[in-house]
């Protein structure tokens, strides 16, 4: 299979949704997978619909692109094998606990032992030096022991778990990116690591990027949590027929909205006339937004979109009966920013990943420094021997 990672082969010792979905994604990028089961198989074979025994639609979906292979690795010759098979692979994944590893005889100074330049990626629920490190984790745990439950049942509501594995998944994404960086280091090294992706640390950090709030600045007694996140307004908006999902952040973007809405005063409205306003007040600026918007119906709230109107309202709003954009196999887009930027990006389903490539324009900003600068001249000239 051709991809970013042909050449480098992955043995995977995953099974419900985390390990699975982490190698699934080394697979989709070219890497020849082998997934090792018990003779029972991976427990979530049988999930979801299916038309052959041990083969539910969740187990497909997260297991594509793999080998599979049977073995009681409690039975020394299956675990000689397994560890034999570790010695042609570049990539060894298990999200097994810590201490099941370790009596296994699968943990890294083992594994290592056979096979100097492995990638040794787990996961597991806990911080490995922490007191937890050996209790089980499912992702209905973590999402309540993370605050992401509570998050999800609303300011004052009873906490509700999000109607998907979405720890599993998004601990799964990192782990497949912390195998690709310790590959890259490899490539730079000749040496192999260990890397580890603790469920808990992981989600709390995903969701402290939004919700840490004043407590980024030592200041937590003057409130957490992103407000226009936790209100209940946030939701698509309700038309006389349906809804449609907008937003505007900037001060511009939300003068095209209000012009949109046929209220343009609230540029002006001391409430709202800047992003900092607009935040504190959030819960005063989604009402008068839903009133208006229920004014309309889906179709004419959309029709100044496709005729090019789009400084009147919302780039590109959708709705729920729009029809989903074409992600399908030949799929090509181009187009040009605002400022100038030329981009073309090109999808196909037999040629993954996708590609983009992009020419700068004059819009190039430098990030800015802590006192407030901002940091392009010295970067360029550092960098790329740029005289700005």
């Amino acid at each position: 299979m051709s991809g970013p990672l042909a050449g480098i082969r992955v043995v995977d010792l995953t099974s419900a949704v985390l390990g699975p979905v982490a190698t699934q994604i080394l697979g989709d990028m070219g890497a020849d997978v082998i997934k090792i089961e018990p003779p029972e198989g991976d427990p979530i074979r049988p999930l979801g619909p299916s038309r052959h025994p041990g083969m539910g639609a969740y187990f497909l979906n997260i297991n594509r692109n793999k080998r599979s292979v049977a073995l009681d690795l409690k039975q020394p010759a299956a675990r000689e094998a397994l560890l034999k098979l570790v010695e042609t692979a570049d990539v060894f994944v298990h999200n097994m606990r810590l201490g099941a590893a370790e009596r296994l005889g699968l943990d890294y100074s083992a594994v290592a032992g056979r096979n100097p330049r492995i990638v040794y990626a787990a996961a597991s629920g806990f911080r490995k030096d922490g007191a937890y490190r050996d209790r089980p984790s499912f992702d209905d745990v973590i999402q309540g022991e993370s605050g992401l439950a509570a998050l999800n049942g609303g300011p004052g509501g009873e906490p509700r778990y999000v109607p998907m594995a979405v720890c599993d998944k998004v601990c799964g994404y990192a782990l497949a990116s912390a195998v690709s960086m310790a590959l890259f280091h490899r490539e730079r090294s000749g040496k192999g690591q260990e890397v580890h992706v603790p469920m808990l640390e992981t989600m709390v950090a995903f969701n402290l990027a939004d919700h840490l709030w004043h407590g980024v600045l030592a200041e937590p007694e003057k409130g957490l949590g992103y407000p226009r996140m936790l209100t209940e307004h946030r939701r698509p908006f309700p038309t006389k027929d349906g809804h449609i999902c907008i937003l505007a952040t900037t001060d511009s973007q939300s003068r095209h909205l209000f012009e949109a809405i046929d209220c343009p005063e609230l540029a002006d409205d001391h409430r709202f006339s800047t992003l900092a306003r607009r935040t504190d007040n959030i819960g005063e600026l989604y009402g008068i937004i839903i009133e208006r918007m229920s004014r309309r119906t889906t179709a004419e709230w959309r029709e100044p979109q496709s005729s090019g109107n789009r400084k009147k309202g919302f780039e590109q709003p959708s709705s729920s009966d729009a029809v989903p954009p074409k992600t399908g196999s030949g799929m090509v887009r181009s187009g040009r920013c605002g400022k100038g930027c030329e981009f073309r990006h090109s999808q196909k389903e037999e040629s993954l990943p996708q590609r983009s490539e992009a020419r700068l324009c004059s819009a190039l900003r430098g990030r800015r420094r802590a006192d407030g600068g901002v940091e392009t001249a010295e970067l360029l000239e550092r960098l790329l021997s740029y005289a700005a």
